[in-house]
């Protein structure tokens, strides 16, 4: 099952979430009333649950990530379909790799390391692009100081080159350190550095011209 709205940094409004019953690992669903009775427990208590194979506990972290992480994919390779591709791969990675993962990131930044890997690896095998449309990606906000429209800033940044893009999207919209962007693109701190002023720079310069135009 494909994706049925854009996934980002909102959750909710109705969106269907992805089917995993094409995983390995076969999720029963979790019934509404199990959801709102238990999502009030700690994430360290789902990710030791997960670890141990419970995979009800796994699709609740799911639940609480899989937007975000689509977001992600969707605006590094700019193509719905390949989005969702990587988006099942990172979730399947996760669930693999999850008993040996260690409480010195959060969950959050390690799970989009194995997006940005899986995106990074989809990247070099990849033929075609297609660009999401302004609606798929209506419901990952971008927070800038200007008074543009968002298509017109989504537009901004999908003109950026391919690496001061990547930069931009981890450390600006998603709000990873360069430190850790250093790690999840493989380049050098000072790389990621100066790729970010550049994206900046470009997009401050497109912008002012879009407001011109």
């Amino acid at each position: 099952m494909g994706f049925r709205c854009a996934a980002g940094l909102r959750a909710g409004r109705g969106c269907r979430r992805p089917a995993l019953n094409s995983n390995p690992f076969p999720l029963t669903c979790i019934q509404s009333s199990d959801w709102e009775k238990n999502d009030t427990e700690p994430e360290e208590l789902l990710i030791a649950q997960a670890a141990k194979g419970d995979q009800r506990a796994f699709e609740r972290l799911y639940r609480a990530h899989v937007d975000r992480v689509h977001g992600l994919c969707l605006r590094m390779m700019r193509n719905v379909a390949s989005a969702e591709d990587c988006t099942q791969q990172a979730f399947i990675q996760a669930w693999t790799a999850l008993p040996r993962f260690e409480l010195r990131s959060s969950f959050a930044t390690w799970l989009h390391r194995i997006a940005v890997n899986v995106v990074l690896g989809q990247r070099r095998s990849r033929w075609d692009e297609l660009p999401p449309t302004a609606q798929e990606l209506d419901s990952v906000p971008i927070t800038f100081d200007t008074p543009m429209e968002v298509a017109e800033i989504e537009a901004a940044i999908e003109s950026l080159p391919e690496g001061a893009r990547d930069v931009l999207i981890l450390s600006g919209i998603y709000g990873h350190t360069h430190a850790e962007v250093a790690q999840m693109l493989g380049v050098a701190e000072g790389t990621c550095k100066a790729q970010l002023h550049r994206a900046r720079q470009l997009l401050r310069a497109r912008l002012s011209l879009e407001a011109m135009s």
